[in-house]
């Protein structure tokens, strides 16, 4: 890893809903921890979660990982765009079904937001299937402008999601 660039933690959603989503939440997982200058510290459980806004396709499997890493924001923004094309990622709505989706969460404390990127995620805080993932790996957490996971966590009790049991993980 480069000494020379600062050493950031960040926070990174997956979710897939198409073509096996256990399987390409594994194989993502797979794929993250080959990310020039990161290493994958921390990971979720496997959720799953009934879909949001758009509510006639299949259900997502959804978690999070730790990561920390020495890229700046909007290379790992563009690995992870890499790692979505990899794996078939066709955006043609807003909330519709998908392969897999990678979103960058949490950068540090740092609040951020262009035509690309926007740090911590927008519509995070608002997510059950986002929020209990990240709360099961870093149930520290404080999302800049929003508050600490605890309480967030409270307000969207009634999102269906529940843990799915799996023998293996990435870290067994």
């Amino acid at each position: 890893m480069n000494s020379e660039k600062k050493l950031s933690k960040a926070f990174i959603a997956l979710g897939s809903n198409l073509e096996n989503p256990i399987l390409q939440i594994q194989k993502a997982f797979e794929e993250l921890a080959h990310i020039p200058e990161t290493q994958l510290t921390k990971q979720s459980s496997l959720y799953q979660s009934a879909p949001v806004g758009r509510l006639n396709q299949p259900d997502f499997v959804n978690a999070v990982i730790g990561i920390r890493t020495h890229l700046t924001p909007h290379e790992l923004f563009d690995e992870l765009m890499a790692i979505e094309q990899i794996h078939g990622r066709v955006r043609e709505s807003v909330n519709a079904p998908r392969t897999l989706d990678l979103d960058l969460l949490l950068y540090d404390a740092l609040t951020f937001q262009d035509k690309q990127l926007t740090i911590p995620h927008p519509r995070m805080f608002q997510r059950a299937f986002v929020l209990i993932p990240l709360q099961e790996i870093a149930p520290d957490c404080f999302i800049p402008g929003h508050g600490p996971i605890s309480q967030l966590v409270t307000t969207c009790i009634e999102q269906k999601i529940q843990r799915i049991p799996l023998e293996n993980s990435f870290f067994h």
